[in-house]
């Protein structure tokens, strides 16, 4: 498999890649369970530490899952302004100060003719539950849903979270959201990448924001016996890829990423952390939420990422898995990846930082394009945390436990979301020309 994906190579001038321009990754910025900014973030996730504990925000004695990756100390209403932050669900307050902070980051001109040139596409599997369960509480308690306050569609409603962003800062490029399931926020990057790539935004604001943690969300997941039920030691509960796992830990934050054109980027004197080098997608057309267990769709996307990338298999130096840590999951990425690289697959350090965050669902990929991106910048893998019994059936270079210092060319950040959704997007050193 790996002659087939060597014979595919497409250098950067080749048809494959004719009359696209390059996309830059210029800002970052973070909401999430090891800390609500980027640098906290990556700090955490580079010492190997759990952001998974005992639910605070409710009581989950009744579940059989009473643990979570919850988002700490975070005031949407002294962030943002108690009267806009009374109007945004929490994903939405999540991604406003996410991307907030990747603006800053990027320190992206703040020009109102620039501004109509910049579009924002955020992923979210499931919008404002938070909204929708308070509400209808409220409802039930007062015995009549004629009272459902005016704000309660525009605060449930997916596209919410870019459209405040875009409100605030006067973007009026594409704004939109995008929706499938775990892989919503790679599908918004790809789909941002595209926008850049194309020439129809010289940046956009992308990435993926998620609020789920509630009891109406608990419920289901518990109901579904899809997550761990290690409650008597949280934080070593999300194992990806350990023999001993039992399921996927439920996270919330958001994962956001300025994109750029790299001529714009370069003119301005924009810092890249990364280039952005492609995506591949695919569906698995097999059920709505099992895992494929052959991966087919899986290696279809990464065949697919690696040929639009224009790049050898070998030039792959690190891939952010999507490790859930789910029995039946993990081992059919891994798989993949063996399949789809053959003996390259065995130099590749993979790891699942899902391991320290949990599964922020439709905000994974957002997280983690943060991590990938981070982790092409400073040459570091983070690691694979709780990794303590080798699967037989898991059989790469997770990273265990310690973050690794190594020199990484491309990266790969893989999301498969419930209904067979498979993205990947690669990510490389920015290159000056």
């Amino acid at each position: 498999m790996l002659l087939v994906l060597e014979s595919m190579h497409h250098s950067p001038g080749s048809a494959e890649n004719a009359g696209r321009r390059r996309v830059f990754v210029t800002g970052l910025g973070a909401v999430t369970p090891l800390g609500n900014n980027r640098d906290e973030f990556w700090r955490r996730l580079c010492a190997g530490e759990s952001g998974v504990g005992h639910i605070t925000s409710f009581d989950a004695s009744d579940f059989t899952t009473r643990f979570a990756a919850e988002v700490k100390d975070f005031n949407g209403e002294q962030l943002i302004g108690k009267k806009e932050a009374r109007r945004m669900d929490r994903f939405a307050q999540y991604a406003f100060v996410a991307a907030r902070e990747a603006i800053e980051d990027a320190k992206f001109p703040s020009d109102a003719e620039e501004h109509k040139r910049v579009g924002i596409v955020l992923g979210t599997g499931i919008g404002g539950i938070q909204t929708f369960w308070q509400m209808s509480d409220r409802a039930h308690d007062i015995g009549t849903w004629a009272k459902t306050s005016p704000f309660f569609i525009p605060m449930l409603m997916s596209n919410a979270a870019p459209a405040h962003i875009s409100m605030a800062y006067g973007f009026r490029g594409p704004i939109f959201a995008t929706a499938s399931a775990c892989a919503s926020a790679n599908d918004a990057i790809a789909t941002a990448y595209n926008l850049v790539a194309h020439g129809d935004a010289v940046a956009m604001i992308t990435g993926g924001t998620e609020a789920t943690i509630t009891p109406l969300a608990m419920g289901g997941f518990c109901s579904m016996r899809a997550m761990s039920t290690r409650n008597d030691d949280p934080a070593r509960a999300c194992r990806p890829f350990d023999r001993d796992r039992d399921g996927f830990v439920l996270a919330e934050g958001a994962g956001i990423l300025l994109i750029e054109e790299a001529e714009h980027a370069i003119a301005r004197g924009a810092r890249p952390y990364a280039e952005i080098l492609g995506y591949g997608q695919s569906a698995d057309a097999y059920d709505i939420v099992a895992v494929e267990p052959n991966g087919d769709g899986v290696v279809l996307a990464l065949h697919r990422a690696i040929e639009r990338a224009g790049i050898a298999a070998t030039e792959i130096d690190y891939i952010n898995a999507h490790g859930t840590s789910t029995p039946i999951g993990d081992p059919a990425e891994s798989k993949a990846i063996e399949r789809a690289f053959g003996e390259h697959a065995y130099r590749i350090g993979v790891s699942s930082t899902k391991s320290m965050t949990g599964h922020a669902l439709g905000a994974a990929g957002g997280l983690e394009g943060v991590a990938t991106a981070l982790a092409v910048a400073h040459d570091v893998m983070p690691p694979t945390i709780n990794y303590e019994h080798p699967d037989p059936e898991c059989t790469l270079d997770y990273v265990p436990n310690v973050a690794r210092k190594a020199p990484i060319r491309v990266a790969l950040s893989n999301s498969f979301g419930f209904g067979g959704h498979n993205c990947v997007i690669v990510f490389g050193k920015p290159r000056a020309r």
